[in-house]
């Protein structure tokens, strides 16, 4: 039962939702307050009846043989029968109480024109003085309150009321209750349609202009937004969010159309390549127009090529790495990771000479991407510098809680108009552009650096060369 009134709940729509809500809300204030109010009628209502059937008994009481003397009092013999002139029957139209006076022996010795029962409660207080007692009981048709209290000396005073004139205004009033609560729920239900109305209004234009984004893909035209409320903030934040998208299928698109450009190169030159030898291959008398010499000449160029597309397409894939498929942050000593960067490439540069003067510094951050980072930075110096040149890594602090990487190589050096542009994706100064190489290998280091909270610049260096230095958080 639970499951099925949770799934009609959310089977709603929020308008239906919130506007049960309200009128669920304040109908329950409006029964509470009304049985409240209901409740504490009544209870005033029987305290009065009791307070005032307590007044009539005690001044009844103060003095019997004054009220046995009056005109409309009841009088009866010693047997019980009322004496001549007397009316022993009940007026069902008498107004106001009715008493009598019961002597010490619990018999009634007069009283008004209606008569009461002698209770075996009654009786006992009129022949033992004990204390006074209420109770109801029945008189003809109806239900009496009957009131006893003992009279000083011995006897009794009872004093009796019919309830029904004070439970009809109750009653009246408990209708009157009911149908405040039914007008008053009606209210609450359509003050809970307005409000919701009013209340999500500006929902429902966020929606409508967020729709209209999904539809036609205009992620350049903002979600007007007023005001300083919750949902401005609502709408801030998907302007914010549809700019953040904007930016990244820009770059996207960008991503692509750059890889489709530098991937055309090497892949039209390997379809020539590979072209001729299947020519040459298919057609034996043309072998003389393609000495082994050439032919050898032609298989190193091919596998150059296959390999410059190899590592181009791994730097794409880098490039375009989403969050969820990289490795986990953790503390790592850098100078650890630049050691084993270091030791890579090395390997592939055995002709020159690494200073390194490393200062160990704990960072926080993804160990493999920052080992790749190192090693692209240092590739690039590799790449230009020449035969027999030093290399010269540092890794120092720098407080407050930084760390500076510093390469430094001694090669042509960059020029001044190129320096704004190294970082940029497949950027490629026009002295580089006849050596190997796909333009995103500093590309890779500046957003490497980024995602792990640092900066990265380069500069010339003196005499010749340049300085890539990578500044990173540092922890204790």
């Amino acid at each position: 039962m639970t499951g099925r009134l949770a799934r009609w709940w959310h089977g709603r729509t929020l308008h239906a939702r919130l506007s049960l809500l309200v009128t669920g809300a304040v109908a329950a204030a409006v029964l509470v307050v009304s049985a409240g109010a209901f409740l504490a009628v009544r209870e005033i209502q029987k305290s009065k009846v009791s307070a005032e059937l307590m007044a009539d008994a005690r001044t009844i009481a103060a003095d019997p043989l004054q009220w046995l003397a009056t005109q409309n009092s009841r009088t009866v013999d010693k047997s019980g029968d009322a004496y001549p002139g007397s009316d022993s029957g009940a007026y069902p139209g008498e107004i106001g109480p009715c008493w009598q006076i019961l002597d010490r022996t619990g018999v009634v010795v007069g009283g008004s024109a209606t008569p009461l029962p002698v209770t075996e409660a009654a009786a006992g207080i009129a022949t033992s003085g004990d204390e006074q007692v209420q109770e109801t009981v029945t008189i003809g048709p109806g239900d009496y309150l009957m009131l006893t209290v003992p009279i000083e000396g011995g006897g009794a005073v009872q004093v009796g009321v019919d309830p029904d004139p004070d439970e009809r205004v109750l009653a009246l009033f408990a209708l009157l209750l009911a149908f405040g609560c039914a007008a008053g729920v009606a209210g609450a239900a359509l003050l809970g349609r307005t409000v919701s109305r009013a209340g999500l209004a500006p929902v429902d234009r966020l929606t409508e202009a967020v729709e209209d984004v999904a539809v036609t893909m205009d992620l350049t035209r903002p979600v007007e937004v007023s005001g300083n409320d919750e949902i401005a903030r609502l709408g801030r934040s998907v302007n914010a969010m549809l700019s953040a998208i904007d930016a990244s299928r820009t770059a996207q698109r960008a991503l692509v159309e750059d890889a489709g450009h530098e991937l055309r190169t090497p892949l039209t030159s390997i379809r020539t390549n590979v072209e001729l030898l299947l020519k040459v291959e298919r057609q034996p008398e043309l072998a003389h127009r393609l000495p082994p010499g050439e032919r050898a000449a032609l298989l190193a160029d091919l596998d150059a090529q296959v390999g410059e597309l190899a590592t181009l397409t791994a730097e794409l894939v880098e490039l375009s790495r989403s969050e969820s498929s990289r490795e986990a942050v953790e503390e790592a000593d850098l100078a650890d990771i630049v050691t084993a960067a270091i030791s890579r490439v090395r390997i592939r540069a055995p002709g020159l000479t690494f200073d390194t003067s490393l200062t160990p510094v704990t960072v926080y951050g993804r160990p493999g991407e920052l080992e790749r980072m190192i090693v692209n930075i240092l590739d690039n110096a590799a790449k230009w510098s020449p035969p027999g040149a030093t290399v010269t890594t540092r890794l120092t602090p720098a407080p407050p809680g930084r760390c500076h990487l510093t390469v430094t190589d001694t090669g042509p050096g960059i020029a001044a108009e190129d320096l704004p542009h190294v970082f940029d994706r497949f950027y490629r100064a026009p002295a580089a552009r006849s050596m190997p190489g796909s333009g995103l290998g500093l590309a890779i280091v500046a957003q490497t650096a980024t995602s792990h909270g640092g900066t990265v610049t380069a500069t010339p260096s003196t005499p010749s060369g340049t300085t890539i230095t990578v500044t990173l958080p540092a922890h204790p």
